[in-house]
Parts: C-alpha cells; sequence; structure tokens
C-alpha cells in the first residue's frame, strides 16, 4: 500500500497571548501513488500548514496522515520537498547541491555521480555539475531544486510554491518540466499554488480550500495535465472547459475573500 491518507486531520496553533487559532478542520482524502494534485485556496486556508504536516515538519493536533500504512510522525526520506526559494546551499556547486543527500547517506562515489548526471539531464541543466549555484537564474535554480528532491527516490514529492517567484516565461516552462517528470517518473506530486491557472494546469485532482477554519471545500478531477504532455500549455488555456472552471474557481475565491474582509471590517 503506497497511498497517502489523511483522516480527520485537525490543527491548532495558539499564539503568543494564548488565542487558539484554528489552521485546519477535518481535512480527509487519499491520494494514490502516482496522482498530481494540486491544492488552491485564498491566503490563511491552511494550505502551507497541510503540506508542513505531510512532511513531518509539525503535528496535527486532531486525527493522523498515514504513508505506505504508516503514521507520519516526522521528516522521512519518502518525502521530498521543493520550496518556494530552492533553499539550495549558493556557495556549493550544481552537482554539489544535487548529491547532497546521497552524500550524507554515503553512497558509492561513482554511483552517486551517474545518477548526478542522470538528472541533470533530465531537468535540462546537463554540463553545470561544476558550476557555483549562485551564478544560476532562479529558475535554474529551481531545477536544481527538483534534481536534488527526485535524486533521493522519494515516494511523495511536495511542492510549496515553487514556482511563485519565477518569471511568467520561466514559469511556464517549469510547469511543463513538472508535468514531465510526473509522467515519466510515475512520482505521487502534491503542489501549492496560489496561481488557479498553474492549479488547473498541473493537477489532475484539485482541492480548492477555504479557510477560517482550513478545510476542503471542493475536489475538480481534471484532464488538463495530461493535455499538457501533449499539447502547448497556452492553448489548453483557451480551452472551454479550462476557461470555465478557472472562472468559476476565481468566483469561489473571491467569495471566500470577501467573506473574510467581511468578518473582519
Amino acid at each position: 500500500m503506497s497511498d497517502l491518507v489523511a483522516e480527520s486531520v485537525d490543527m491548532t496553533f495558539r499564539t503568543p497571548a494564548g488565542e487558539a487559532v484554528h489552521a485546519l478542520k477535518n481535512v480527509s482524502f487519499t491520494l494514490k501513488k502516482g496522482e498530481l494534485l494540486s491544492v488552491l485556496g485564498p491566503s490563511g486556508c491552511g494550505k502551507t500548514t497541510l503540506l508542513n504536516i505531510i512532511a513531518g515538519f509539525i503535528r496535527p493536533t486532531g486525527g493522523s496522515i498515514n504513508l505506505n500504512g504508516f503514521e507520519i510522525d516526522g521528516p522521512g526520506v519518502e518525502r521530498g520537498m521543493v520550496f518556494q526559494q530552492g533553499a539550495l546551499f549558493e556557495w556549493l556547486t550544481v552537482a554539489e547541491n544535487v548529491n547532497f543527500g546521497l552524500r550524507m547517506k554515503k553512497s558509492n562515489k561513482a554511483e552517486t555521480a551517474r545518477k548526478v548526471d542522470e538528472w541533470l539531464e533530465i531537468v535540462g541543466l546537463q554540463g553545470f555539475g561544476p558550476t557555483p549555484t549562485y551564478q544560476l537564474s532562479g529558475g535554474m535554480q529551481q531545477r536544481v531544486a527538483l534534481a536534488r528532491c527526485l535524486i533521493n527516490d522519494p515516494d511523495v514529492i511536495l511542492m510549496d510554491e515553487p514556482l511563485g517567484a519565477l518569471d511568467a516565461l520561466t514559469r511556464e516552462k517549469m510547469q511543463s518540466l513538472v508535468l514531465k517528470i510526473w509522467k515519466e517518473t510515475g512520482k505521487t506530486i502534491m503542489i501549492i499554488t496560489h496561481s488557479v491557472e498553474e492549479a488547473l494546469l498541473l493537477g489532475e485532482r484539485l482541492f480548492v480550500m477555504a479557510p477560517r477554519p482550513g478545510r476542503l471545500h471542493k475536489e475538480y478531477r481534471l484532464p488538463f495535465a495530461e493535455l499538457g504532455l501533449k499539447e502547448d500549455l497556452r492553448d489548453i488555456k483557451n480551452h472551454p472547459e479550462f476557461v470555465k472552471n478557472r472562472e468559476e474557481i476565481l468566483s469561489m475565491i473571491w467569495n471566500m475573500e470577501e467573506e473574510i474582509m467581511g468578518k473582519t471590517l
């Protein structure tokens, strides 16, 4: 069993003043091996909190999340994380960043070098191994971050706004790369994003979350990730079904934001 299963997950934080903040309420879902899930919602809906619980960075105050039949109670090598900013060691070379996890495990050096070359080729950075990481553009650094995650062969890849800081053209290229990696590796991927279009393009399943407390509001099952493997992403954005879903979700999130503003006035 290699499903990721969330069962009635609750998360309550305490402010320094002792006030309870209910970040997540009764979140339940099953993500099957090889599925591509995007999660979307207004600020404060608990997207990143949910991702951090799955990563094992924090423990929920209620419910549980299980992977491969075992409850997640901390970080683990079966889960790889890609952040909005790559969290790379900029003073190291590209190859040293990519092979960091394998070096920590003291893997065979020749095999590690082969895997580094393989993953750099997959993410379009062949020949950049000796390059100091600080010399790379933002998009190239995110490719390094992807390679560093994937070389450790995690069961689940967790992405927290991984493309949010990139310019529009680079972001589109990286979206295509994420789809390519998903299809070629068969990895389970969960990606958090604030972009409705990106969520539609990169999710064969898409969760819209509602805030205060954070909860799953609506799920979509979509064809666009599969289409994106064969068609230009810009063309997909003009598909009638894509436009319909985009406008529906934008209205949904707009209404949530209006409700939040009304409660805080």
